[in-house]
């Protein structure tokens, strides 16, 4: 049990910091939840449905630039210190590549709802939202490739200061833009999105300045020389993190289109919906910080030639996430009224989301297992395997499912929201059974003589 309890410190210790970043995170937008369902019921559903055309976006730039991490963690594990800077600029020029698409995905998103039954003021402010927050994309992918760096050398606490630095702006703005303070325009729930906007424009300035003075990234000169774009490493870290994209965009996607198609049925359902997933992605941050420890464990490991200490990171990882996901399910269980209630209080929200918070709590073991188990897999850059995955979790199975249970009477009198979350836990608890599979055998074929085949490279 001694390497086990070893390597669990190794994790926390780098789980922590991710962690705090991530609630920090998290707590933005539920400062934007709460301040707009404080404006009305209207702008509530206005940021959700935002919400639900933005994180697909944002999470698709990440992926990509997701795969940094493994290739800097085995660089750093193989002593490989050179190529790390040459790395990080192809992840740079990558970043700026996908910008502009990006931008353009959310200047054009809000045509959707002309396309389906949702009310021309929700449909406004909700374009009002994008409009103003697409300005900060470019400020998130660039951050994304300097907190990847930053977390690739398994030194992340950079990334828990920043979150700090943006929860602390974002309240500010959001009362200034939301209420129309100093003079700016009275905007509600699209005043959400303009500070948005300026707190990711403010993280990167903090890193930026951060790596430039901090004497611990001074080996590396990041800023000293940018390298020139060189194609082959671009389609390289592209290749790792597509597949790491389009398995987020699968998961996410199988969340923000219930969003939508809720849209229609009015805005209490809707922001019953955005108060159950804003909470459980708030409790979700703990599984997903332990994740991103293990994939800098296993990559670090593997960059050393050490296949059976990634292994130990990989089932390590898992453990404490069932652990984590176990303690807060009894949480959400027992609180789920409480929990409710401060997000709202229209009675009809707090009823409707307390019902769907009861689910959420099922799922999180599963969610769990899933989210960790995946990047032990971007660890072992077997990435191809967790897109396919998901699509059959969430998109054949999850989602079919509750269009099925929500929208249908085949199996059951429709159950609205209900249905749909149900759903969730069908595609999430597949996508666990799956991926601990495939990291069970990926994990064993590295132990073999033969089986680490992959170079440790930029």
């Amino acid at each position: 049990m001694q390497p086990y309890w070893s390597e669990a410190r190794h994790l926390i210790r780098l789980a922590g910091p991710i962690l705090v970043a991530q609630v920090a995170q998290v707590a933005m937008s539920f400062v934007d939840t709460v301040m707009a369902g404080q404006v009305s019921a209207l702008d509530l559903a206005a940021v959700s449905v935002a919400t639900s055309f933005w994180l697909p976006v944002i999470l698709l730039v990440q992926g990509l630039i997701m795969a940094l991490t493994p290739i800097i963690s085995q660089l750093n594990g193989a002593q490989k210190r050179g190529d790390i800077r040459p790395a990080v600029h192809q992840g740079l020029w990558l970043a700026l590549m996908i910008i502009p698409l990006g931008m353009l995905a959310l200047y054009v998103s809000p045509h959707a709802l002309a396309l389906m039954d949702v009310a021309p003021e929700l449909a406004a402010k909700t374009a009002g939202f994008l409009h103003a927050i697409m300005w900060g994309l470019p400020a998130f992918a660039l951050f994304q490739v300097l907190r990847n760096f930053t977390e690739g050398l398994s030194f992340t606490i950079p990334t828990m200061v920043i979150g700090f630095v943006g929860l602390a702006v974002n309240v500010p703005a959001n009362t200034i833009f939301i209420h129309g303070l100093f003079g700016m325009p009275k905007l509600g729930g699209v005043g959400c999105g303009v500070a948005s906007a300026i707190v990711l424009w403010a993280e990167l300035v903090v890193m930026v300045l951060y790596l430039r003075r901090s004497r611990r990234f001074a080996p590396f000169a990041l800023f000293s020389q940018l390298a020139l774009p060189n194609g082959s490493r671009i389609w390289r870290i592209f290749r790792l993190g597509f597949p790491i994209a389009m398995a987020i965009f699968c998961e996410v996607t199988l969340f923000t289109v219930v969003a939508i198609l809720l849209a229609p049925f009015g805005a209490e359902i809707v922001a019953s919906h955005q108060v159950a997933l804003n909470f459980s992605s708030l409790v979700f941050m703990l599984p997903l910080s332990i994740g991103v420890a293990v994939t800098i464990r296993v990559g670090h490991n593997l960059g050393e030639g050490a296949p059976q200490h990634a292994r130990l990171s990989a089932k390590t990882g898992l453990a404490l996430g069932m652990s984590a996901a176990a303690m807060t399910a009894i949480f959400t269980v027992l609180l789920r009224s409480h929990i409710a209630d401060i997000y709202t209080d229209d009675p009809t929200v707090l009823r409707l989301a307390a019902a769907l918070l009861l689910l959420a709590a099922i799922y999180q073991i599963s969610d769990s297992v899933q989210v960790v188990a995946a990047a032990a897999l971007r660890g072992y850059k077997d990435t191809k395997a967790i897109f396919y995955i998901t699509l059959v979790a969430y998109w054949g199975l999850g989602l079919p499912t509750g269009v099925t249970l929500g929208m249908t009477d085949l199996i059951v009198p429709h159950m609205g929201p209900q249905g749909f979350w149900t759903g969730f836990i069908v595609g999430l608890t597949s996508a666990a059974l799956m991926l601990g599979l495939r990291l069970t055998r990926v994990s064993r074929q590295h132990l073999l003589p033969d089986g680490y085949t992959e170079a440790v490279r930029p």
